[in-house]
């Protein structure tokens, strides 16, 4: 296997390149014209057909489909390897991972800035989530965890059978924020945060945690059209149609829904 970069490999230090939100607004003269969205950059690394790494960072729209498949995973996670522990930040495309459907090869990993206060920006994107130990049970996690905002981990609850028919559903990590033993943290600088993207959906187990991998969901509840799907789908080079990620490995609720049922 060999590690190309390109030569645009690496994440800027300011994430964000345009401050303006998408919509229209009256210019001098009065006729109203596009604003273009606000942008960040995605840094992303595949493994090519020829077992290659290759490395790119994407200028693309801060929109909540393509932050959300990104966001996932925060620095120092521990990930269980083929050949032991290995960190986030050091797992590269190729490498063997085990999850919650077996060992499977990395086929994708995204890294995305998270930047405190950034202008315009989704209030819930400014903040990670940290988990104290044994906070979700007795070695969960084994050590303290932090994730990303849009990371969902595996939630075990009757509520979850009678909504879904399964024993588990993939939850926000920040639903379960309670000042106490998970807790929101706001970074006062620029940290990365990090997704990886397998064959298959499924959970890796971080730190005693199962976290979900990538998966966008459904392209209908994406809300993206035309070129701005395109532009979405080229930045997961490992598939070529959405429908390649396959089906979820789990449900995916919100914690008030589990909530309702556990209250009625």
């Amino acid at each position: 296997m060999t590690y190309t970069p390109s030569t645009t490999a690496g994440l800027a230090v300011d994430p964000y390149t345009s401050p303006a939100r998408a919509g229209r607004i009256a210019s001098p003269s009065g006729q109203l014209r596009r604003v273009m969205p606000l942008m960040r950059k995605y840094e992303v690394a595949h493994l090519t057909p020829s077992l290659e790494i290759r490395e790119t960072t994407r200028v693309a729209p801060a929109l909540p489909a393509f932050e959300d498949a990104f966001a996932a995973f925060g620095r120092g996670a521990i990930l269980r390897g083929e050949n032991g522990p290995i960190a986030i930040e050091d797992v590269l495309p190729g490498d063997p991972v085990v999850t919650s459907l077996g060992t499977q090869t990395l086929l994708w990993r995204g890294i995305m800035a998270i930047v405190p206060d950034a202008k315009d920006m989704r209030a819930h994107m400014g903040a990670m989530t940290r988990i104290t130990t044994d906070a979700m049970g007795y070695g969960r996690p084994a050590h303290d965890l932090v994730l990303g905002p849009a990371a969902r981990v595996l939630h075990r609850s009757p509520a979850a059978r009678v909504l879904t028919g399964q024993d588990a559903v993939l939850v926000p990590a920040r639903d379960f924020i309670d000042g106490s033993q998970l807790i929101a943290l706001r970074p006062v600088a620029a940290v990365n945060c990090y997704q990886l993207g397998f064959a298959r959906h499924c959970c890796v187990n971080v730190n005693g945690v199962d976290v979900e991998t990538l998966h966008p969901g459904p392209a209908h509840m994406l809300g993206l059209r035309g070129d701005m799907y395109d532009l979405f789908v080229d930045m997961f080079p490992h598939i070529k149609t959405l429908g390649d990620f396959g089906g979820l490995v789990a449900p995916r609720l919100r914690l008030e829904d589990l909530e309702l049922v556990t209250a009625a």
